[in-house]
């Protein structure tokens, strides 16, 4: 699938289109998908977690995979 011809044939559609409900769907999806942050949907101790996580990154405080495995089996 061409991610081009897949819009340009969507904006033919819309173009074509008169029907009032389909636009305001559309639009509605646009507005949804600009508003939606995934950050949002987190509670939060989800959102300590990952901000703890960076921080011990940003620390230099990780360990490779291949390490961590080998401790782990």
């Amino acid at each position: 699938m061409n991610i081009q011809d897949e819009k340009i044939k969507l904006v033919k559609m819309l173009l074509d289109t008169e029907n009032p409900k389909i636009i305001e769907s559309i639009r509605n999806i646009f507005k949804k998908e600009k508003v939606s942050d995934f950050w949002e949907d987190l509670s939060p101790q989800q959102r300590k977690e990952i901000e703890k996580a960076s921080a011990e990154i940003e620390n230099g405080e990780i360990i490779d995979y291949e390490s961590f495995m080998r401790k782990h089996r």
